[in-house]
């Protein structure tokens, strides 16, 4: 019994460590979604140019997964994650410092630098799976206690874009960035305490497969394809449901609070979603994550009500927590420890670099299908990950009959 408390200590204390720090470092990405184009407006005098301070966050963060993933793998999480911390205060400070001076140019690289940082923000539930050792359950609720940080940077982050955006009255927008660069100042005395266990590639190296045999595998396939999907949908439709919603003649406050609840629907379920996976199989809670958000969709194309767009990114919230944690758990079924950190990393490759072609292609796809065409556009990809998780949940049954 007290073996168990006391190995148990350290990973609640690591875990503790994470979610400050991911209640922290989540709390950038609203503030650059909320505030990017209208600081595109301000400074670009391309008006299609206006959004791109953000899809060039998202490419970032897409972009980031692979050195981040290295950087690990040679110096280990804490000190990665420190240089992260680091990197997103520069990038407020630059992005900031881009407002100041009117430059366009500068806000744009400001705002790709943050994706370095979201990159090491997005590992941290990998890391306390890590930290929880070969338990699957233990993985599943450290993940889910993870997302509970992302509720806490969900109120965060635009609370601070409430407080900070007119702080600076010759420069509006500036101090929301320059609180950016604070708030990851806060995060690095967190993550600098973390004490992670090192991946074992040097003990175990020859039993570490090619990457290229690992992605081949259905187990791979499937997490990945799920991550994608999950995570992939909600961000389109997440970017395209304010200018939908506009469009139908609701105000732009209907729209912000329509967000609102939506981003809440995607964290509170965190507080249960890793019980019900270690009591139903993480299978069975990521294909339930992917029928709610087809049920978005459906629910979405049965009219343009407020009850009908509110009602759909209530669903895609919860349907996405389900469907992404879940995802998360399986790909913690794809690896050997040596393999773990190129895994991840090629998982989060994906499933932010679908993100990212979806931050370019929402606003032109919205245009040229309309609402409809894009939740009409989506149930197919549901549908297809849906059978993928069927036939591997009976595959997996028949094989222990």
């Amino acid at each position: 019994m007290n073996d168990t408390n006391t190995a148990a200590a350290p990973e609640r204390r690591n875990l503790g460590l994470l979610v400050a720090a991911q209640s922290l470092g989540g709390a950038s990405p609203p503030i650059i979604i909320s505030l990017g184009g209208l600081v595109g407006q301000q400074l670009s005098s391309n008006p299609s140019a206006t959004t791109l301070p953000v899809s060039l966050y998202q490419l970032g963060l897409a972009l980031s997964t692979l050195p981040a993933a290295w950087l690990m793998h040679r110096m280990g999480r804490r000190i990665t994650y420190v240089v992260g911390a680091m990197m997103g205060a520069l990038s407020g400070a630059i992005a900031a410092q881009g407002i100041a001076q009117s430059s366009f140019e500068m806000f744009c690289i400001g705002t790709a630098l943050a994706g370095f940082y979201a990159a090491c923000v997005q590992s941290y539930r990998f890391a306390a799976a890590d930290a929880a050792g070969g338990d699957s359950a233990r993985q599943a609720q450290a993940i889910s206690r993870i997302m509970i940080g992302g509720l806490i940077a969900a109120i965060i982050g635009p609370q601070v874009v409430i407080w900070t955006r007119d702080s600076l009255p010759a420069t509006p927008f500036a101090g929301s960035f320059y609180s950016q660069a604070v708030l990851a100042l806060l995060a690095l005395p967190f993550v600098a305490l973390l004490h992670l266990p090192r991946a074992q590639t040097k003990v175990v190296a020859g039993e570490a497969r090619p990457l290229s045999e690992i992605v081949r595998t259905p187990k791979f396939i499937v997490a990945a394809s799920a991550g994608v999907v999950s995570y992939g949908l909600m961000s389109f439709l997440m970017t395209a449901a304010p200018m939908a919603m506009v469009g139908c003649g609701h105000t732009v406050g209907e729209a912000a609070l329509g967000i609102q609840w939506h981003v809440l629907s995607m964290f509170v379920p965190s507080f249960f979603t890793g019980r019900l996976i270690n009591r139903f199989g993480n299978r069975a809670i990521t294909s339930l994550g992917l029928v709610m958000i087809g049920a978005a969709g459906v629910l979405a194309l049965l009219g343009l009500d407020l009850f009908h767009f509110w009602g759909a990114l209530i669903l895609l919230g919860v349907g996405w927590n389900f469907g992404f944690i879940g995802a998360t758990s399986l790909v913690t079924e794809c690896y050997r420890p040596p393999e773990r950190a190129k895994v991840q990393a090629l998982n989060d490759f994906l499933v932010f670099g679908t993100v990212a072609i979806a931050s370019f292609g929402s606003g032109q796809l919205l245009h040229t299908v309309g609402w409809n065409g894009i939740n009409t556009g989506m149930l197919p990809l549901v549908a297809v990950v849906l059978v993928l998780l069927g036939l591997q949940s009976r595959k997996l049954r028949d094989a222990s009959n």
